[in-house]
């Protein structure tokens, strides 16, 4: 049974408990043994014993960071084999830590429409034969349509095209939605979806993040 660590809650605009009680299905249906906190202090210890980390942390300002003791454990335990799975704010948290963005794989920037509107746009799955991706079908979202910066070492495995809507120069241009990589001995895995509940239950998202939350502590064995 996987040991995971699931770290949620911060600024409130990104509903964090509302996010935590969808993702507890999920654990469940994958039979992870999962140890929750809201306290960001928790990262202030060894933690290579978890197979898997999980980023729920969402931040309100671009100032707020890691701790020098929280970036130092987190990235050994990543680096040692402990997988890192995060989602939507995760992109936007800890801003001023620039190990973390490196370690995620990438950084959040803008949402041209604004934050917390439900802008209508697609996710393109761009890889249908990696185990996250597997079975996931083009899907459409109404939230956040987030624009990322990436890391060179990511292997994206789904995208969005923006349609110029209220920036007409980003028409046509792509941003990564999901993405994986590999990270020392550890296992990364972020999608950029989540802002609320409201998309959650489309089952290509619940596919697609359960997936990769398997896929990150390297467990084979899928739930149907």
């Amino acid at each position: 049974m996987p040991k995971v660590l699931y770290l949620y809650g911060g600024w409130p605009g990104h509903f964090p408990y509302e996010i935590a009680a969808w993702a507890r299905g999920l654990y469940e249906e994958l039979s992870f043994d999962v140890e929750e906190s809201t306290d960001i202090f928790t990262l202030d210890r060894d933690l290579k014993a978890y197979d898997l980390i999980v980023i729920g942390w969402n931040n309100a300002v671009t100032t707020e960071t890691l701790t020098a003791s929280q970036e130092k454990h987190l990235l050994e335990a990543v680096e040692s084999g402990t997988g890192l799975v995060g989602w939507h704010g995760a992109g936007a948290a800890f801003r001023s830590s620039l190990r973390y963005h490196m370690l995620l794989g990438g950084s959040f920037l803008e949402h041209p429409t604004g934050e917390g509107f439900p802008h209508p746009y697609t996710v393109n799955v761009t890889d249908n034969e990696h185990p996250v991706s597997a079975g996931v079908n083009d899907f459409p979202v109404a939230s956040e349509q987030y624009y990322m910066e990436t890391s060179p070492g990511i292997h994206v495995l789904a995208e969005t095209t923006f349609d110029g809507n209220p920036m007409p120069w980003l028409k046509g241009q792509k941003s990564p939605v999901a993405w994986v990589r590999n990270w020392g001995e550890g296992r990364v895995f972020y999608h950029s979806i989540g802002h609320d509940t409201s998309n959650l239950q489309d089952p290509n998202i619940r596919r697609l993040t359960k997936q990769g939350l398997a896929w990150a502590c390297r467990q084979t064995q899928l739930s149907k």
